[in-house]
């Protein structure tokens, strides 16, 4: 009597798993999401026009640009924030219905997973960016366009952070609901970072506290091209440095659930 010895083949695939289609897919269930198409989406042009459509702000200067451009690209900043926290962030629904688990049984490679979230994130940030970007076009923003592209370009790549963030909270959260948790506290981080009002309105034991916050940084060096920006190294340290926590956070939660399979 012979045997025979069956062997299963789980070559990594190329590029460690990492796809269009499973780019593609990642996308549509973040859009599917309603909740978070609304927040991310709707909720900062909202904002904008409740706080910087003032007849003031739009005759008011501010560098190369008027107020009313300022807080659109504030506003552009904090919906980078939701949208690339919230794509991060999907880990915990994955986890919580034991997605993540099955996706570990896969030759799926774990860099390439995080790429994908990563590229999910920033692709809802990026949008989240130019809505708020049309709708201050349209209401009376005033900066030269080259000045307005820039910003919107430093807001979106500096919104990874937030990406890392939104990474690090979904493996530390065991909350399917992980965005009603982090919802506030982005807005917390908004205000304290000077997003919806300039750190000068403050008392400087608070100006000095709001440096410290991952919102400062991004809101910072967004604004640098209105130009008259002073401490964008201390903006550039201080992203840099919460990107590395952040980062460094959501590969060590990473690995101690990984080790649970």
């Amino acid at each position: 009597m012979s045997t025979t010895t069956v062997t299963t083949d789980r070559r990594v695939p190329p590029l460690g798993g990492f796809s269009g289609r499973l780019l593609g897919l990642e996308l549509r269930r973040l859009l599917r999401n309603r909740r978070a198409v609304i927040f991310t989406l709707v909720m900062p042009s909202v904002f904008f026009l409740l706080f910087g459509t003032d007849g003031d702000y739009k005759s008011d200067r501010v560098g190369a640009g008027n107020w009313t451009a300022w807080i659109m690209v504030s506003m552009a900043v904090y919906g980078a924030m939701i949208a690339t926290t919230s794509g991060g962030a999907m880990v915990a629904t994955e986890r919580a219905v034991g997605w993540s688990r099955q996706l570990r049984l896969t030759p799926l490679n774990p860099v390439a997973y995080i790429a994908v979230k990563a590229l999910v994130a920033m692709t809802m940030g990026l949008a989240a960016v130019v809505a708020v970007f049309v709708v201050g076009s349209l209401v009376g923003a005033d900066l030269p366009l080259w000045r307005l592209l820039l910003c919107g370009a430093i807001a979106w790549v500096c919104s990874l952070v937030f990406a890392a963030f939104g990474l690090f909270m979904g493996y530390l959260l065991p909350s399917e609901n992980v965005m009603q948790i982090l919802g506030p506290g982005l807005a917390i981080l908004s205000f304290a970072g000077g997003l919806f009002v300039p750190l000068s309105q403050f008392s400087d034991v608070f100006a000095t506290i709001a440096k410290l916050t991952p919102a400062y940084g991004v809101g910072e060096l967004a604004r640098a091209p209105f130009g008259g920006e002073d401490d964008l190294a201390l903006a550039a340290l201080n992203v840099v440095a919460w990107g590395v926590v952040f980062v460094l956070g959501a590969a060590w939660r990473m690995s101690k659930d990984t080790q649970r399979v």
